[in-house]
């Protein structure tokens, strides 16, 4: 989408909800067989959280929900539309939207989905922003919620030691006015690209019309994720750096007017990319070591500790972006 001038919103608020259970690098190691240092130095990951006994995706997601409408002053009665961000459903019918909506005791308000797997909540952001901008809502509220532990292979160690739990959501209003420094507050550039040619590297082969448990020889195994890391990162080394240059010419050696990156924490390696297009590391926000890749919630749980610990203000342009399983790959630049 090429913007002729900035959508004007703002984000009032962040929250993130996470499980009780931490989960540490070598517990993840024993149940893959592998060495745990191995698995620490090869992930990157030290401890993520998973979803223990009693707790559900779908409460986690309610819980942030009410955080961050309390954290901006307002009820639940003030949102105008609901927007379910997560790449892990909750169910398949009815759709996850109607399910937090019923959880968080909201009925007939406008509650729906927008699925694009890790990168969901860069897809909910630019809607919200168009629903804003165009005075269709006022405010909209986004969650992404995820239990990707539920459906991993311990046969993948290289998947399996990246996989957390979490909730994460975000309230979006109106921008402010009259602030010099918060002028042009809103969505500045947005675009998401997809390479087919990506789509067997990561996916959950069944539960879907084109193979289910009535399709002959499907096993349990096919329900469960399924990575193929060299090949994303192969694909997305060729393919990211002209995408970027299209977001924003520059982006692919630079940061021509970006403040803060919040990017999607797919991998150590994948992080790594990053130095590679002249990005200052300190520039770059991380909680990959201690939350892991949370699926679509990385991004909102990402942009939460930048914002929540001051390292991305009002008034800063920030860039939000990742890649996605298609392969997709998606950015927003946004001044807070």
């Amino acid at each position: 989408m090429t913007l002729t001038a900035p959508l004007p919103f703002r984000i009032l608020s962040t929250a993130q909800a996470l499980p009780r259970r931490v989960v540490t690098a070598a517990e993840v190691a024993a149940l893959c067989g592998v060495d745990p240092h191995i698995a620490l130095t090869r992930s990157g990951v030290q401890q993520r959280h998973w979803l223990s006994e009693g707790e559900t995706a779908l409460a986690l997601g309610a819980q942030a929900a009410r955080q961050v409408v309390a954290q901006a002053g307002l009820s639940l009665s003030d949102i105008d539309v609901l927007l379910n961000a997560s790449g892990s459903q909750l169910q398949p019918i009815p759709d996850g939207a109607a399910l937090l909506a019923r959880e968080l005791g909201l009925s007939g308000l406008s509650a729906y989905s927008l699925h694009g797997t890790c990168l969901s909540f860069l897809l909910a952001v630019r809607h919200a922003a168009l629903l804003i901008a165009s005075a269709q809502a006022r405010h909209v509220l986004i969650v992404s919620t995820e239990s990707g532990s539920l459906g991993l292979n311990f046969a993948q160690a290289e998947s399996s030691l990246l996989i957390g739990d979490g909730a994460a959501a975000a309230l979006l209003g109106p921008a402010q006015t009259g602030s010099v420094r918060q002028s042009g507050q809103g969505l500045h550039a947005a675009r998401f690209e997809t390479y087919p040619e990506g789509a067997e590297h990561t996916r959950i082969r069944a539960g879907g019309s084109l193979l289910n448990n009535r399709s002959p020889g499907v096993t349990d195994v096919d329900y469960l994720f399924d990575m193929q890391g060299l090949g994303v990162l192969k694909l997305a080394s060729r393919v990211v750096p002209g995408f970027l240059e299209r977001l924003r010419p520059g982006l692919s050696t630079g940061l021509p007017g970006i403040d803060r990156v919040v990017p999607h924490q797919a991998s150590q390696a994948g992080l790594s990319l990053m130095s590679r297009y002249g990005w200052p590391e300190d520039k770059i926000e991380v909680t990959l070591p201690y939350l892991g890749n949370v699926i679509a919630a990385s991004l909102p749980l990402t942009l939460h500790q930048a914002l929540s610990e001051g390292r991305a203000r009002p008034g800063d342009t920030v860039l939000l972006v990742g890649t996605g399983a298609g392969l997709t790959a998606g950015g927003l630049i946004v001044r807070l």
